[in-house]
């Protein structure tokens, strides 16, 4: 079989119904919509979720809760492993510093130290904020963490 031999099933390709076109078609004068009222007019269908006039259901339910998604701090996240790169030229690292050597391209909201890896000199890291794992590996090889 050849790609230009492909054809569709049987009877699966149907022509559309072209309304409006003549008392032959069988489809003309009112084209399917009956005599008068609303549906028969353009336009005339109503949006989703009216309900005939009465209240509807996404108006009649309370509003509740509350949402603390405008006040989410994100952070750049950054691990061990991309500091131990940069451990051999710098002393301290700051978030400025990470920006400068690409390992971050954006610090959103602040910096965010997770604790894949490991690290294999003692520094001194300035952070906004820090896993529990991080803290533990930086401090065990005499390093020294500083919350900005």
């Amino acid at each position: 079989m050849k790609i230009n031999e492909l054809k569709p099933a049987e009877g699966s390709k149907k022509k559309p119904k072209r309304i409006g076109r003549g008392p032959g078609s069988g489809h003309g004068k009112t084209s399917t919509k009956g005599h008068k009222g609303q549906k028969a007019r353009s336009g005339g269908a109503k949006g989703a979720g009216f309900e005939g006039g009465q209240m509807p259901l996404q108006r009649r339910l309370p509003k509740r809760g509350f949402s603390n998604a405008p006040f989410k701090k994100e952070y750049a996240v950054v691990n061990i492993d991309d500091l131990n790169k940069i451990a051999d030229e710098v002393d301290v690292i700051t978030p400025d510093i990470l920006l400068e050597k690409g390992i971050v391209k954006k610090l959103k909201d602040g910096l965010k130290i997770l604790g894949n890896g490991d690290i294999n000199k003692s520094i001194i890291v300035k952070t906004h904020a820090i896993s529990k794992s991080a803290r533990q590996k930086i401090e065990s090889k005499g390093g020294k963490v500083e919350v900005l």
